[in-house]
Protein backbone atom coordinates (compact mmCIF):
# COMPACT_ATOMS: atom_id res chain seq x y z
CA UNK A 1 0.00 0.00 0.00
CA UNK A 2 1.18 3.75 -0.91
CA UNK A 3 0.04 6.01 1.99
CA UNK A 4 0.74 9.64 2.11
CA UNK A 5 1.83 10.71 5.67
CA UNK A 6 1.54 14.51 6.68
CA UNK A 7 1.86 16.46 9.58
CA UNK A 8 -0.47 19.65 10.00
CA UNK A 9 2.28 21.53 11.63
CA UNK A 10 4.46 23.74 9.60
CA UNK A 11 6.85 23.95 12.63
CA UNK A 12 10.15 22.45 12.47
CA UNK A 13 9.99 21.08 16.03
CA UNK A 14 6.59 19.96 15.67
CA UNK A 15 5.46 16.67 18.09
CA UNK A 16 2.84 15.65 15.12
CA UNK A 17 6.20 15.66 12.51
CA UNK A 18 8.01 13.32 15.25
CA UNK A 19 4.53 11.41 15.47
CA UNK A 20 4.20 11.41 11.59
CA UNK A 21 7.90 10.36 11.02
CA UNK A 22 7.67 7.69 13.47
CA UNK A 23 4.45 5.93 11.86
CA UNK A 24 5.81 6.32 8.48
CA UNK A 25 8.59 4.28 9.94
CA UNK A 26 6.35 1.76 11.51
CA UNK A 27 4.43 1.15 8.10
CA UNK A 28 7.66 0.94 5.79
CA UNK A 29 8.47 -1.77 8.36
CA UNK A 30 4.92 -3.41 7.39
CA UNK A 31 5.82 -3.41 4.40
CA UNK A 32 4.15 -0.12 2.50
CA UNK A 33 5.46 2.43 0.58
CA UNK A 34 5.00 6.04 2.76
CA UNK A 35 5.52 9.37 1.08
CA UNK A 36 6.39 11.97 3.81
CA UNK A 37 5.59 15.68 3.22
CA UNK A 38 5.69 18.78 4.70
CA UNK A 39 3.11 21.46 4.51
CA UNK A 40 5.84 23.95 4.94
CA UNK A 41 7.24 23.04 1.40
CA UNK A 42 3.12 23.26 0.26
CA UNK A 43 3.09 27.14 0.96
CA UNK A 44 -0.40 28.06 -0.16
CA UNK A 45 -2.02 31.43 0.25
CA UNK A 46 -5.32 31.54 2.96
CA UNK A 47 -8.30 30.62 0.85
CA UNK A 48 -10.12 33.32 -1.21
CA UNK A 49 -12.59 32.40 -3.39
CA UNK A 50 -11.72 35.82 -5.38
CA UNK A 51 -7.93 35.03 -5.39
CA UNK A 52 -8.99 31.38 -7.03
CA UNK A 53 -11.37 33.05 -9.33
CA UNK A 54 -8.73 35.38 -10.32
CA UNK A 55 -5.42 33.42 -10.35
CA UNK A 56 -7.13 29.54 -10.33
CA UNK A 57 -5.71 27.22 -7.54
CA UNK A 58 -2.59 27.54 -6.14
CA UNK A 59 0.46 25.30 -8.33
CA UNK A 60 1.32 24.04 -4.14
CA UNK A 61 -2.50 22.83 -3.73
CA UNK A 62 -2.33 20.96 -7.21
CA UNK A 63 0.61 19.65 -6.37
CA UNK A 64 -0.61 17.94 -2.81
CA UNK A 65 -3.85 17.22 -4.42
CA UNK A 66 -1.62 15.08 -6.89
CA UNK A 67 -0.19 13.33 -4.26
CA UNK A 68 -3.19 12.93 -2.27
CA UNK A 69 -4.50 11.33 -5.44
CA UNK A 70 -1.08 8.36 -6.15
CA UNK A 71 -1.79 7.32 -2.93
CA UNK A 72 -4.30 4.41 -1.83
CA UNK A 73 -4.12 6.21 1.91
CA UNK A 74 -3.76 9.00 3.54
CA UNK A 75 -1.84 9.33 6.89
CA UNK A 76 -2.52 12.86 9.09
CA UNK A 77 -0.95 13.76 12.51
CA UNK A 78 -3.05 17.02 13.50
CA UNK A 79 -1.94 19.74 16.16
CA UNK A 80 -4.74 20.80 18.40
CA UNK A 81 -5.16 24.62 18.12
CA UNK A 82 -7.38 26.44 20.54
CA UNK A 83 -9.61 22.38 20.62
CA UNK A 84 -9.66 22.70 17.23
CA UNK A 85 -7.03 21.75 13.50
CA UNK A 86 -4.62 24.07 13.15
CA UNK A 87 -4.96 26.56 10.25
CA UNK A 88 -2.42 25.40 7.79
CA UNK A 89 -3.91 22.04 7.80
CA UNK A 90 -7.81 23.44 7.51
CA UNK A 91 -6.25 25.54 4.47
CA UNK A 92 -4.67 22.54 2.98
CA UNK A 93 -7.88 20.71 2.90
CA UNK A 94 -9.60 23.59 1.64
CA UNK A 95 -7.68 24.32 -1.26
CA UNK A 96 -7.71 20.41 -2.53
CA UNK A 97 -11.00 20.56 -1.81
CA UNK A 98 -11.28 23.03 -4.74
CA UNK A 99 -12.18 21.69 -8.37
CA UNK A 100 -8.64 21.83 -10.39
CA UNK A 101 -5.55 20.03 -12.34
CA UNK A 102 -6.34 17.48 -14.82
CA UNK A 103 -7.00 14.19 -13.10
CA UNK A 104 -10.25 15.36 -11.39
CA UNK A 105 -12.81 17.37 -10.87
CA UNK A 106 -12.42 18.52 -6.97
CA UNK A 107 -13.10 15.15 -5.46
CA UNK A 108 -9.65 14.05 -4.58
CA UNK A 109 -11.03 12.98 -1.17
CA UNK A 110 -14.05 11.38 -2.02
CA UNK A 111 -13.60 7.81 -0.67
CA UNK A 112 -10.00 7.82 0.43
CA UNK A 113 -9.00 6.17 3.12
CA UNK A 114 -7.63 8.83 5.77
CA UNK A 115 -6.27 7.72 9.57
CA UNK A 116 -6.01 10.15 11.98
CA UNK A 117 -3.31 10.58 14.57
CA UNK A 118 -2.51 13.74 16.90
CA UNK A 119 0.26 14.80 19.53
CA UNK A 120 -0.19 17.37 22.27
CA UNK A 121 1.50 17.77 25.30
CA UNK A 122 -1.44 18.07 27.08
CA UNK A 123 -3.06 15.35 28.83
CA UNK A 124 -5.78 15.10 26.04
CA UNK A 125 -3.49 14.49 23.35
CA UNK A 126 -5.32 16.48 20.90
CA UNK A 127 -8.32 14.85 20.77
CA UNK A 128 -10.60 17.37 20.42
CA UNK A 129 -9.03 18.40 17.02
CA UNK A 130 -9.10 14.86 15.76
CA UNK A 131 -12.85 15.52 16.36
CA UNK A 132 -12.95 18.32 14.33
CA UNK A 133 -10.76 17.11 11.07
CA UNK A 134 -12.91 13.77 10.99
CA UNK A 135 -15.85 16.32 10.64
CA UNK A 136 -14.31 18.03 8.09
CA UNK A 137 -13.18 15.03 5.93
CA UNK A 138 -16.53 13.17 6.40
CA UNK A 139 -17.80 16.50 4.73
CA UNK A 140 -15.60 16.11 1.67
CA UNK A 141 -16.71 12.31 1.55
CA UNK A 142 -13.47 10.80 2.90
CA UNK A 143 -13.50 7.42 4.77
CA UNK A 144 -12.52 7.82 7.48
CA UNK A 145 -10.89 4.75 9.68
CA UNK A 146 -12.70 4.36 13.21
CA UNK A 147 -9.44 3.82 15.15
CA UNK A 148 -6.97 7.08 15.60
CA UNK A 149 -4.16 7.81 18.30
CA UNK A 150 -4.34 10.58 20.24
CA UNK A 151 -0.75 10.75 21.89
CA UNK A 152 -0.98 13.14 25.20
CA UNK A 153 2.15 14.55 27.06
CA UNK A 154 4.10 14.82 23.74
CA UNK A 155 6.89 16.87 24.62
CA UNK A 156 7.87 13.03 27.28
CA UNK A 157 6.95 10.91 24.54
CA UNK A 158 9.49 10.74 22.00
CA UNK A 159 13.80 8.93 22.40
CA UNK A 160 16.29 11.21 21.13
CA UNK A 161 15.93 8.89 17.61
CA UNK A 162 12.32 10.36 17.49
CA UNK A 163 10.90 6.79 17.92
CA UNK A 164 8.18 6.61 20.78
CA UNK A 165 9.34 5.71 23.77
CA UNK A 166 6.43 3.79 25.02
CA UNK A 167 5.28 0.28 24.01
CA UNK A 168 1.88 1.03 24.41
CA UNK A 169 1.96 4.37 21.90
CA UNK A 170 3.87 2.20 19.23
CA UNK A 171 0.95 -0.37 19.42
CA UNK A 172 -1.75 1.91 19.09
CA UNK A 173 -0.09 3.83 15.91
CA UNK A 174 -0.02 0.28 14.46
CA UNK A 175 -3.28 -0.36 15.06
CA UNK A 176 -4.26 2.90 13.34
CA UNK A 177 -1.85 1.42 10.39
CA UNK A 178 -3.27 -1.87 10.31
CA UNK A 179 -6.94 -0.69 9.72
CA UNK A 180 -5.91 1.80 7.29
CA UNK A 181 -4.10 -0.46 5.09
CA UNK A 182 -7.26 -2.82 5.43
CA UNK A 183 -9.49 -0.15 4.79
CA UNK A 184 -7.71 0.92 2.17
CA UNK A 185 -7.12 -2.69 0.42
CA UNK A 186 -10.59 -3.33 0.76
CA UNK A 187 -11.62 -0.32 -0.93
CA UNK A 188 -9.54 -1.40 -3.91
CA UNK A 189 -10.79 -4.70 -4.62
Amino acid sequence: MRILAFAGSTREGSFNKKLIRGAAQLAEESGHTVTVADLRDYALPLYDGDLEEMEGVPANALKIKQLIHEHDAVLISSPEYNASVSGVLKNTIDWTSRPGGDDDPGKVWFEKPVGLLSASPGGLGGIRALNHLRAILQNLTAFIIPSQFALAKAHEAFADDGTLKDDAARKAVEGVLNQLARTAHGLRN
